[in-house]
């Protein structure tokens, strides 16, 4: 269930009111008069089902009170009231299927932030990422690959292009190219520093690296676990089932790649260079078309299921 709290100019309160009885899945409907000072008003809450919360935050936005006024959501942990149980089972389909989009565009917005923390997470992900490859460690691939922040801004994309929101789509593209760019630079450099000191060698790059030569030599099977990673993360972004993520972010060769071919530009291994590159590209690909099309799916599996939503009267 979750838990919505309407702040409301008092002559929409009736709309926000009759919006909330006429959606299947609510309940708990409260009616505060007059306590809002800032915006002056009324508080409107209520429960409901997660299944309904997507159609329900719609017709509210339709009412404008986000202009005039506030609407807050948030995951209700325990519920104990059979009326919480009957409205959970008058909404069609289930709670972990269901996408709440302003949710996700909030989320997907806030993690394709070019941020100071983002780009630190990025670059030390591929500096982790790059000692790696050099010493064919897998856990290190592993560690680096959970620590890569670049799934958010995949997810932005992918949002952007279902919601049509460019500014998202811009944000979530800048993120991504100056992420890398800079996470590559900064780690030429650190291979650089960690030759001279002896703890690089070109001998250890261009040797036999059973555990993590694959990152610089992409292939179909590099394509198919990029669009089976960014379904799977998309999944978990969009349900209430979000344990997923960092599984999704260990399957994935984008940090690893940058990695390789960070390295090897500071050696100047062209093949490997322009390897991980294509594998990057590719893994990048692969998440976003994988992501839109799970997104658009979703998109209309739930609007087929909204006039079910608004049944009640």
């Amino acid at each position: 269930m979750l838990h919505l709290r309407v702040i409301t100019p008092s002559g929409k309160t009736d709309d926000v009111v009759r919006t909330i009885e006429q959606t299947v899945g609510t309940t708990h409907l409260c009616v505060l008069t007059g306590v809002a000072r800032n915006p002056a008003g009324d508080v409107v809450t209520c429960d409901v089902a997660r299944e309904a919360g997507d159609e329900l935050l719609d017709r509210l936005q339709e009412l404008g009170i986000e202009d005039c006024g506030s609407i807050a959501v948030e995951d209700i942990d325990l519920s104990l009231s059979e009326r919480a149980v009957k409205a959970e089972k008058d909404a069609p389909g289930e709670a972990a299927d269901a996408v709440l989009w302003e949710h996700l565009t909030e989320a997907t917005h806030e993690e394709s932030t070019l941020s100071v923390t983002y780009l630190a997470f990025i670059t030390l992900a591929t500096m982790i990422a790059a000692c790696g490859v050099v010493l064919d460690n897998a856990i290190l691939i592993v560690g680096a690959m959970a620590v890569g922040p670049e799934f958010g801004p995949l997810t932005g994309i992918s949002t952007a292009l279902i919601q049509r929101r460019p500014r998202l789509a811009l944000r979530s593209l800048i993120a991504l190219l100056v992420g890398f760019t800079v996470a590559m630079a900064v780690t030429v450099g650190f291979s650089l520093f960690m030759d001279a000191v002896g703890l690089f060698t070109e001998d250890r790059l261009e040797g036999d690296r059973p555990q993590t030569g694959f990152v610089w030599a992409p292939d179909w099977f590099s394509f198919v676990v990029a669009v089976l990673a960014g379904i799977t993360g998309t999944l978990s972004l969009t349900s209430s089932k979000s344990g997923a993520l960092v599984g999704v972010a260990i399957s994935v060769t984008t940090i690893p790649a940058a990695a390789n071919a960070a390295v090897a530009l500071s050696y100047g291994d062209t093949e490997q260079t322009v390897g991980s590159i294509e594998q990057l590209l590719l893994n990048l690909l692969g998440i976003v078309l994988a992501g839109s099309l799970t997104l658009m799916a979703q998109k209309w599996f739930w609007s087929s299921r909204r006039p079910r939503m608004t049944e009640a009267g």
